[in-house]
């Protein structure tokens, strides 16, 4: 497994009238803790786009349990559970402190700028590979 955590601190454009995160800003943070945990295993975003690739979202969802508020400091919790195949998978956790305010969930899958479906790069897979076997061994 790999286990990334993302820190967000709510800004108040983030909220709606009713001092409350809107809804779609946690898919924004689930983009932010992918981006970061790429860069955390050696293999920057940008660099795939550079060779041709790209990541988009196949699917996404959320669930929502209690509400992040303006100037709340958050943690942004990404577990890749499965190791990636043609599709890399991804679950989330949202928490302020202790509390758990979110979870959600998202697939991606590799395509090229055409837009056909490729496999993961044999180097990319290896650093997936590299970081979960340094997880395994904490």
């Amino acid at each position: 497994m790999i286990h990334s955590i993302s820190k967000i601190r709510v800004r108040y454009a983030e909220t709606d009238r009713m001092d409350v995160v809107y809804h779609s800003n946690y898919l924004v943070w689930f983009e932010t803790a992918r981006i970061q945990m790429l860069d955390q295993i050696g293999i920057p975003y940008r660099e795939i786009e550079a060779r041709g690739l790209f990541l988009p979202v196949l699917t996404v969802s959320a669930a929502y349990k209690s509400p992040a508020r303006f100037d709340d400091h958050l943690e942004i919790h990404l577990f890749m559970h499965k190791k990636p195949r043609a599709r890399m998978h991804f679950e989330y956790e949202v928490r302020r402190g202790e509390e758990l305010l979110a979870t959600g969930q998202s697939s991606h899958g590799f395509m090229d700028r055409s837009g056909r479906a490729q496999r993961p790069p044999e180097d990319l897979l290896q650093k997936i590979e590299a970081a979960w076997a340094a997880t395994e061994s904490i």
